[in-house]
């Protein structure tokens, strides 16, 4: 009874260990891979970042699956992305908001600057002023100037208060000189089907959760975001070009794992990232959807995003929106 206590039991603790750490120590990824988009299906973020699962999943043979947890601004899924384990196997997306949400929120029901890791960000979009395609404004001109003569009477709808569009549309107002009313829905894809429907004037959106209405000829594009026009989008003046200066916000997808996720794993999804990024159906896809290809790495991704987030916070100050 001795011996098998002190021999046989230490023995078997270490091959257990052993064992442990062999699988512990298996290639990510070992197992399928959830990426919870904390918003409702057909918005930008969920579109784009179904097109990345696909692809992560044929360059590593293994299964990335999206999970939608919309509310709440995205906090609801970022929330429950934060309490999983940092092992690699749940990673969050999201969009520019993310920068937003300490401008939005009092209280964050997680620690924004540090409980997330940025991962890499990639499908640069610009933002688009879009309305129905039998709309009475024809160009951006005329929507401003129907603002201006009846202030807060061209509506627009948003996926929520306190969203990337929210805010992009009282920027414009702001840079204009014009009031809009706001109508806020439960997710981008239901603004964009009031939009269609005529029951708002027009909705500000990015280009990947609208293109397929603008190429199927029930939406038009006023005007886009960012310096040069778009090759899928050739008679869409930029807002420079349609006289508005200076309103250039550029958004983009990206994903975040958990803080505490192996440098390993975060280096692996990286290098994985750009190598979708360089392959020829992704450029396509996303010029596509009218947006730029392309990625950041994870030290460039944390740095435009400490800007993005000093940069919202100066836009909200501007406007009468109250944090919650």
């Amino acid at each position: 009874m001795n011996f098998f206590r002190t021999r046989v039991v230490p023995l078997l603790a270490a091959a257990a260990l052993s064992a442990a750490g062999a699988a512990y120590g298996q290639a990510w990824p070992a197992k399928p891979v959830r990426i919870i988009v904390p918003y409702a299906p057909g918005g930008s973020v969920d579109v784009v970042t179904r097109k990345m699962a696909a692809k992560l999943q044929e360059q590593t043979g293994q299964t990335f699956y999206i999970e939608n947890k919309a509310g709440a601004t995205g906090t609801i899924g970022i929330a429950q992305a934060v309490q999983s384990p940092p092992d690699g196997y749940t990673l969050v997306a999201n969009d520019t908001t993310y920068a937003l949400l300490p401008h939005i929120f009092r209280k964050l029901p997680f620690d924004h600057a540090r409980d997330l890791v940025p991962v890499g960000a990639f499908v640069f979009a610009p933002m688009g002023v879009v309305v129905k395609a039998d709309s009475r404004f024809r160009t951006l001109g005329d929507l401003l100037a129907a603002a201006r003569a009846e202030p807060n009477r061209v509506t627009y709808g948003t996926g929520g208060a306190g969203t990337t569009p929210h805010f992009v549309s009282e920027a414009l107002g702001i840079a204009t000189g014009v009031h809009f009313m706001h109508i806020p829905y439960k997710g981008a894809g239901e603004a964009t089907m009031a939009m269609l429907s005529g029951t708002i004037d027009y909705q500000v959106a990015s280009t990947p959760g609208v293109m397929g209405h603008v190429k199927g000829g029930k939406a038009r594009l006023l005007a886009v975001s960012g310096s040069r026009r778009l090759a899928a989008l050739p008679d869409v003046p930029t807002f420079a070009e349609a006289g508005v200066k200076d309103f250039g916000l550029i958004n983009f997808t990206g994903l975040w794992a958990p803080q505490g996720t192996p440098q390993t794993v975060v280096d692996r999804l990286q290098k994985e990232i750009a190598t979708a990024m360089a392959t020829a159906d992704m450029k396509a896809f996303a010029e596509g959807i009218a947006s730029e290809p392309g990625h950041w790495d994870a030290a460039t991704f944390a740095k435009d995003l400490a800007q993005r987030t000093a940069t919202w916070g100066k836009v909200v100050a501007n406007t009468a929106f109250e944090r919650q």
